[in-house]
């Protein structure tokens, strides 16, 4: 064997020259840019949720407290903000196994 057929391992500090780094970091950053615009959508969805149904209460503590009918409103508002909550901070993109996994299936059909 020559010197030019001995396989040559890359060093550990050297980057590979065949991973095109920029692409996923524009992808990584649209990603967080996204999570934080949903995060942030729901601190606001949040905050309205508070006033108006603090008005509600309000309003009905001022009309002779009966029946405490906000709890109707604070109760379907109320799962969709939960619904809103699992999206900004639970739910995360699709990984590529995910995604492989679903086309397999696809396929399949």
């Amino acid at each position: 064997m020559t010197a030019n057929q001995l396989p040559v391992e890359p060093h550990a500090d050297v980057p590979d020259p065949t991973v095109d780094r920029v692409v996923p970091e524009v992808d990584l950053r649209g990603r967080a840019l996204r999570r934080l615009k949903k995060k942030a959508d729901f601190r606001v969805h949040l905050l309205i949720y508070l006033l108006v149904n603090g008005m509600f209460v309000l309003i009905w503590a001022m009309t002779g407290a009966g029946f405490f009918w906000p709890a109707w409103v604070i109760a379907g508002w109320g799962i969709g903000l939960v619904a809103n909550a699992v999206d900004a901070y639970a739910v995360d993109a699709p990984s590529e196994e995910q995604i492989e996994s679903e086309m397999d299936r696809l396929r399949r059909r």
